[in-house]
């Protein structure tokens, strides 16, 4: 397999100001992105870079952002894992096909962001079928991780952290969860993606208690509903 089949180049520009995060989880990534800033500073004094993440929790709160975000403001590549070229029905293809991942990333020292983490480092435990493939596989990405340099950033995503091998999270520096976002939150991205409409195109019911994604699903929606309904009537008013 070519390792073209294997990543997904995103070119997509993402700033990490355009992103709605909560105020810690702000902090954090913006604690990241300046350690590696300086750091041959930091070297001078012997200490380590954070360039392993883990982030966890709900689905379309922001974790694949964020990781675009990052990769943009530290000015490196991302590469992205294309998980459903890289898993084989035999393991061990699938570990060579992540190494082979691995690789190109350390060689180009560009962000390398693993979606769905949970699918490839999963509880050895929750295997009943083939555990010592799993075993084997768990084991080869613990290795991947624990050689990653420090020029190169590793961002996973997982939607289930309890699914994976305590062992394999346990070699991340910084583990960030997302939760849904707050009422407060929201309001402002409501405000943001409304903002390009004129007014009679704004009065969208807002929904909480729900993520980014859905919020976006349902704004854009709703105001295609609005403009729609405004057409027919124009439309009535020239047939009469």
């Amino acid at each position: 397999m070519f390792i073209s089949d294997l990543i997904i180049k995103d070119k997509a520009p993402m700033a990490l100001d355009d992103l709605f995060l909560e105020p810690d989880t702000r902090k954090q990534f913006d604690q990241l992105i300046k350690e590696h800033g300086y750091s041959q500073e930091l070297a001078s004094y012997g200490l380590p870079l954070s360039n392993k993440v883990l982030l966890h929790g709900s689905s379309g709160c922001g974790k694949t952002a964020t990781a675009k975000a990052i990769a943009s403001a530290l000015g490196k590549e991302i590469l992205i894992l294309n998980l459903s070229n890289v898993t084989s029905a035999r393991m061990g293809e699938t570990a060579q096909n992540i190494k082979m991942v691995f690789d190109r990333a350390i060689k180009d020292k560009a962000v390398l962001f693993l979606d769905e983490f949970d699918q490839i480092a999963k509880l050895r435990s929750l295997e009943d079928r083939d555990v010592g493939e799993m075993r084997r596989l768990v084991t080869s990405i613990i290795q991947l991780i624990d050689y990653y340099p420090q020029d190169a950033l590793l961002i996973c995503a997982t939607n289930h952290l309890s699914f994976i091998d305590p062992a394999i999270v346990r070699r991340f520096e910084l583990v960030v969860g997302y939760n849904m976002p707050s009422p407060t939150l929201l309001d402002e991205y409501y405000e943001k993606l409304l903002s390009p409409f004129p007014p009679d195109l704004r009065g969208v019911k807002r929904i909480y208690e729900t993520s980014f994604a859905q919020a976006k699903d349902h704004t854009l929606k709703a105001v295609k509903a609005i403009l729609i309904e405004q057409l027919d009537q124009q439309s009535k008013l020239k047939q009469t």
